[in-house]
């Protein structure tokens, strides 16, 4: 009688282990068959050998709606269009870097960061097609084109933002000169004036826009400098976690450059000095 009540016992026990790792076993594939927690993307393309040409606009784009508000894509390798108002939608399209698109509706709360930026998804309309964009890469000022010297890209801008200025010093010594080029955005913010300073004083692509959060002293160097040019790196200056000043530095053996972006009362100040050895 004890034999057959243990035989009956591990038989039990056999049947609810084999449960246990049926229930167990399921239970983990479910898990790892359910879609995943949806993480921040980059909105920016991911082309290995983007255009860096900026759009231009159509001849449908050039009738403007008077009432419209148009924003550019400042992405150096263009923006995606989705289908919905989220960063896990489809894609409809990418919009190349400068094209000027109708915002419909505009979101002025931030509701997301992309790659350090704030900012929320705006309904806009690209090519004739609706659909939502971070508004992150978008700004009213376009972005400069190639080649496009300051004094060039801040007369462009005032025919549309007269409170743009734009003011170019001289001073040093008679034996190292220097000159240095400002131009004030109003109502700008951060990331517009770093892609805008990227762009315009050519800036190593793979410096990317700071994060806030970080030490307050950081120094992130080019990897891969020009020829002849001795030292290349950005320098960006914190405080609690909040940018107070962004800077480029470079030198050569014939000038020392540095390009400072910061935030005045007005909006942001992109300056370049450069002194002449």
């Amino acid at each position: 009688m004890l034999t057959l009540n243990t035989t009956i016992m591990k038989k039990v026990v056999l049947i609810l282990s084999a449960v246990v790792f049926t229930t167990v076993f399921f239970s983990c594939k479910n898990d790892k068959n359910q879609d995943p927690i949806p993480s921040e993307q980059e909105e920016i393309s991911t082309e290995e050998n983007p255009s860096e040409e900026i759009a231009m606009a159509t001849s449908t784009e050039l009738n403007d709606d008077a009432n419209a508000t148009y924003l550019y894509v400042t992405a150096p390798s263009g923006l995606s269009l989705r289908e919905y108002n989220n960063l896990q939608s489809d894609k409809l399209a990418r919009m190349p870097y400068g094209t000027r698109v109708k915002v419909v509706a505009a979101e002025s709360k931030a509701t997301m960061n992309v790659s350090g930026i704030k900012g929320a998804m705006d309904q806009v309309e690209f090519n004739h097609k609706k659909g939502f964009a971070f508004n992150g890469y978008l700004s009213k000022y376009f972005p400069p084109e190639r080649d496009i010297t300051a004094r060039g890209y801040a007369s462009e801008l005032q025919e549309l933002f007269p409170k743009v200025t734009y003011v170019e010093t001289t001073g040093g010594t008679a034996s190292n000169p220097s000159n240095t080029e400002t131009i004030t955005l109003p109502e700008a913010q951060w990331h517009e004036a770093f892609f805008t300073a990227q762009r315009l004083f050519d800036f190593p692509k793979e410096f990317a826009f700071p994060k806030s959060k970080g030490k307050n002293n950081e120094k992130i160097f080019d990897s891969k400098p020009k020829k002849g040019v001795w030292t290349s790196q950005l320098e960006v200056t914190r405080n609690d976690n909040t940018i107070q000043k962004i800077e480029y530095v470079y030198a050569s053996a014939k000038f020392d450059t540095k390009v400072t972006i910061e935030a005045t009362d007005v909006g942001m100040k992109i300056s370049k000095t450069e002194v002449v050895k």
